[in-house]
């Protein structure tokens, strides 16, 4: 009982902290200030993570829980990756570490740095099974971009016609500009598109 106590009120504060950085950046968030929105004592967040710093750097470890794309049929491929991220995000973009971190990143460093991480160290390795090593990296960059950009549309600015799509809507949108992408990077026969690869 006392493990499972201690993981809620882990699990609070992170929380607690990703909306706080998220609204007010990292310089503006306060240990006190996380605390009493997790309604615990600021000494309780000393005590799991140590400092600010610690924190922060907690609020922000990503874990993209990518699919075993080796094991995707590759014209499913973009259409299964557009789908991991949109229902990640349609789950709770509120307490989502990667839209936290993707807000923090235009202000913060650290931030930005453990963004390019993320893409380089989990999507370009997942995709290097369908696209090879090389093609992998190349591709990882700009399936951050269209990925980032429809976070930022839906989740962050919130423009209207993005927000009013349903997930399958998104998926259906999406997925042939990814198959795109990944055909350029990995050839026509990597994403069951007719791009001629190089």
């Amino acid at each position: 009982m006392t493990v499972r106590r201690s993981e809620q009120t882990r699990r609070a504060i992170l929380r607690a902290a990703r909306e706080r950085f998220a609204a007010q950046g990292y310089e503006r968030t306060t240990i006190r200030a996380v605390a009493a929105d997790a309604d615990i004592d600021p000494s309780m967040v000393m005590r799991y993570f140590g400092s600010k710093e610690g924190l922060f750097d907690a609020a922000l470890t990503v874990d993209l829980r990518l699919p075993d794309l080796a094991a995707v049929p590759p014209a499913e491929l973009p259409a299964v990756v557009v789908r991991h991220f949109v229902t990640r995000w349609e789950g709770d973009p509120a307490d989502d570490a990667l839209l936290v971190l993707l807000r923090s990143a235009v202000t913060n460093e650290q931030a930005a740095a453990r963004m390019r991480e993320v893409f380089a160290v989990q999507v370009a390795p997942a995709l290097a099974a369908s696209l090879g090593v090389e093609r992998a990296a190349r591709a990882a960059g700009l399936v951050a971009a269209q990925l980032l950009g429809l976070a930022v549309s839906r989740y962050l600015l919130r423009l209207p016609p993005v927000v009013a799509l349903t997930p399958d809507e998104l998926v259906a949108g999406l997925a042939p500009a990814l198959a795109a992408t990944l055909g350029q990077a990995g050839g026509a026969e990597t994403t069951g598109t007719e791009t001629t690869g190089a």
